[in-house]
């Protein structure tokens, strides 16, 4: 029997606030010691009261505009309650009934769209790191600030799934509101998946695969799944609602427990926060401050950057924002640079953290332009650019000082020109080239190359010796 999967996805975005949700502690633990970044709020020492971080809120207004969503005015937080080792308080702050972001939508890049329901604000919860006989908990992830955005179910394959994950991942960062280190855990994917028959109405039980942090594994557990669970149903079995957890290595998921329902988590109002009220000019001057988003370059730079280099290039928020300030006519090479050039670069990552001026790479634009670099000279400037002890220097001044500005002087080009055809080894070369060999060409291209250390320009050179010949 054919069947056709249905799947929706929550996502928890860890926004890049200074400090946490309820507490002044420094919100950025990478890298840093276990437990280290905590205060007796987070580890719930009796009588600490939660002090809601203002800069959390502005976040939402800024994902919530970047998902096209409505923005609520009122909001408030909930109390879910959990009993486990990495959740001090017993409860998870929340927002269940009332969430600040409300429904909206995502547009794939191949314009499909795949409607959001609301994103909610909540505090994280630790981590816990499983050993053979025993577990060690880290607090330093306690309250940190989470939207968790919660799809409709209008994904049915895993591709869209992956494309999904990837452009809410490309939102978020270009919005600023996350580091959206996916490594660390910065965004978090729970993939819901269930099949009905072909042509049914009704959704088919489903199942969910927990904590996935790239997009690859979303879309092999998505693909995993739906063998799974066909297989199942073939053999005419009943898919069980409940967790489940993605081991990567093996391809395989595999049952954690039932899933809970809402009545499991005995949702109750937060007593400790007041209730959230925005005013709809609070909101509208925040979310004025949203920079442009990936549709927007696609609209200004579509036709302009080839698509699928575009869809790199996107992954790069800080790049889209330096090639916004170069003019349109310099943008086709400056963006085929960065992509062919520094993103194959080992230190490309650390490059991106200082990209020169946009008058140093539209400078760099105009010697191309002009023949006063070649193509592999412009590449060897374009690299140079990054280097720390160029700092401050002009494209110009780089390429005089690598030696790689091209010869475009016309009567010194011709002098060199005519000093190596008096040479008696291209002698045959011009004789072959006469009797209509034209491939000898490039060997006397060569020498005047030679002769020129490499200064000439190719194809004036070319047209020289095209005229003397003849």
């Amino acid at each position: 029997m054919k069947y056709t999967p249905t799947i929706g996805i929550e996502c928890h975005v860890q926004l890049c606030t200074k400090t946490k949700l309820f507490s002044e502690v420094d919100n950025d633990a990478r890298g840093k010691e276990p437990n280290s970044c905590v205060s007796p709020v987070d580890y719930a020492l009796p009588g600490m009261l939660p002090r809601l971080n203002g800069e959390a809120v502005r976040f939402c207004i800024l994902a919530g505009r970047a998902m096209n969503c409505e923005i609520n005015a009122f909001s408030r937080f909930d109390r879910k309650h959990y009993f486990y080792p990495d959740s001090p308080k017993g409860y998870q702050i929340t927002q269940f009934y009332q969430p600040i972001i409300g429904a909206g939508y995502v547009e794939l890049p191949s314009g499909t769209r795949v409607r959001i329901n609301h994103a909610h604000l909540e505090g994280d919860a630790g981590k816990l790191t499983h050993f053979d006989s025993y577990s060690l908990v880290d607090l330093n992830r306690v309250d940190t600030p989470l939207i968790e955005i919660v799809s409709e179910p209008d994904i049915h394959s895993s591709k869209d799934a992956h494309d999904y994950c990837k452009e809410l991942w490309r939102l978020m960062c270009h919005a600023g509101v996350t580091y959206g280190d996916l490594y660390n855990g910065n965004m978090r994917f729970d993939v819901n998946v269930s099949l009905a028959p072909e042509g049914s109405t009704n959704l088919g039980t489903r199942a969910e695969v927990k904590n996935l942090n790239s997009f690859r594994s979303v879309e092999r557990a998505v693909e995993y799944e739906i063998s799974r669970q066909s297989k199942i149903l073939d053999k005419g079995g009943k898919i069980i609602q409940e967790t489940l957890g993605w081991n990567d290595a093996t391809g395989v998921t595999t049952g954690q427990r039932s899933k809970e329902e809402a009545k499991d988590y005995r949702y109750m109002p937060e007593p400790d926060l007041p209730p959230i009220h925005l005013s709809a000019e609070f909101i509208e001057a925040e979310a004025a401050k949203l920079p442009m988003m990936p549709k927007d370059y696609r609209e200004k730079f579509g036709g302009i950057i080839k698509d699928d280099i575009l869809e790199i290039l996107l992954d790069y928020p800080t790049l889209m924002a330096k090639l916004n300030e170069i003019s349109t006519g310099h943008i086709t090479l400056i963006s085929n640079l960065f992509a062919s050039v520094l993103l194959a670069e080992e230190k490309s990552a650390e490059y991106l953290n200082d990209l020169p001026t946009a008058k140093q790479l539209s400078d760099l634009a105009e010697m191309n332009e002009k023949k006063e670099l070649s193509s592999t000279a412009t590449k060897e400037v374009f690299l140079k650019i990054f280097d720390p002890q160029m700092k401050g220097k002009d494209a110009k001044t780089i390429a005089k000082e690598l030696g790689v500005v091209q010869e475009n002087d016309l009567g010194a080009l011709e002098a060199i020109v005519d000093t190596v055809l008096a040479k008696p080894e291209t002698a045959k070369a011009q004789e072959d080239f006469k009797a209509g060999q034209e491939k000898v060409i490039g060997f006397l291209v060569g020498q005047v190359m030679k002769e020129s250390h490499g200064k000439a320009n190719p194809s004036a050179v070319q047209e020289i010796l095209r005229k003397k010949l003849s």
